[in-house]
Formats: C-alpha cells, sequence, structure tokens
C-alpha cells in the first residue's frame, strides 16, 4: 500500500519543483542585453578590437540591469579555439547603478581575472585559422565578489554560483585577414 502512494508523492513533488524553477524564470521582467555599437550581433568585429589592429576592448552597451544589481561580470570567449574554448578576457565587479551601463572602449571597467594570454587584460580576436565566434557574456549578480585581481574564470564562475540575477550575450565574428601571427 506504501510504495502505491509513493510513487505518486514523488512524481507530485518532482512536478511541483519544475513548475516552481519555471515561473521563476519567467518573474524576472525586463530581459537584460548586452551590444556595441561598434558591431551587430553575429556580425564581424572591426579589426581595431583584434590582435591585427589596436587589441583594445570594443565598447559595449547593458541594458535593462535588473534593479537589485550590485555588479556585473564580463566574460569573452571563443568556443571555436583549436584547443578548447579560449578566454579573451574576464572582468569582474564592475559597479552599476542604474538599468543602463556603458563600458567605453579601451576601457578596465571592473576588475580583471586571468586570460588564457597569460595577462590579466582584454586580448582581442586572434584566430589561426577561419571565422571564429566571440562570446561577450555579462551577467548581473546582487553581491560584489570576494576575489582579488588576477582570478581565474572559473573562481569568478564558482563565486558567482547563486548570485545572478540575469544575463545577456552578444556575439561577434573574427577571421585574420594578414593570415598567421
Amino acid at each position: 500500500m506504501r510504495s502505491k502512494m509513493l510513487l505518486p508523492a514523488i512524481l507530485f513533488l518532482c512536478f511541483s519543483v519544475y513548475m516552481h524553477a519555471d515561473t521563476a524564470k519567467t518573474r524576472k521582467g525586463d530581459v537584460m542585453k548586452i551590444t556595441s555599437p561598434a558591431f551587430q550581433h553575429n556580425t564581424m568585429i572591426p579589426a581595431k578590437y583584434t590582435c591585427e589592429g589596436m587589441d583594445i576592448n570594443p565598447p559595449l552597451l547593458v541594458e535593462d540591469i535588473p534593479e537589485k544589481t550590485k555588479s556585473l561580470v564580463l566574460i569573452m570567449d571563443d568556443p571555436d579555439a583549436p584547443r578548447g574554448t579560449w578566454i579573451h578576457w574576464v572582468v569582474f565587479n564592475i559597479p552599476c547603478s542604474g538599468k543602463k551601463l556603458e563600458i567605453k572602449e579601451n576601457s578596465i571597467p571592473g576588475v580583471q581575472g586571468w586570460n588564457d594570454f597569460g595577462r590579466v587584460n582584454y586580448g582581442g580576436p586572434c584566430p589561426p585559422y577561419g571565422t571564429h565566434r566571440y562570446f561577450f557574456r555579462v551577467y548581473a549578480l546582487d553581491i560584489m565578489l570576494n576575489l582579488k585581481e588576477g582570478a581565474k574564470r572559473q573562481e569568478v564562475e564558482d563565486a558567482m554560483r547563486g548570485h545572478i540575477l540575469a544575463s545577456a550575450e552578444l556575439v561577434g565574428l573574427y577571421k585574420k585577414v594578414r593570415g598567421m601571427k
């Protein structure tokens, strides 16, 4: 008798948890966005922002930031790199107040983490061959992260866990003009 009642109870509990998680996702209100005046989503990043140009970060605009946001995290990576995802830029504890934040070209908007170039700064697109995708992901957090400059991406992601209010992504493309560098 107990086993006949146990299965429906477990199914009800699982369904309730699933429905609550789905409802929580839809209660966020505005959807945070990240754009750039330098390039559109899924289009080519100007050479100025790559290893073939000035190798400086492009200007970015984050809009519809949730009201209770204490800081932003920005991670730029290339999932098409030959040896796996290549980290180009990690920035955390980006201060923000209000619904919009402009990240200026060639700026350091927060505390920088370690990238796969072995540096603590922006490293622009520099694919060895072909066209690669570059993901600019921004996360709104309800805390400032207790990390020091040079933190690795995994440390930043671990510290963010459970504190993400919203996220957004912008994808830029790049193919070297001059070949191998």
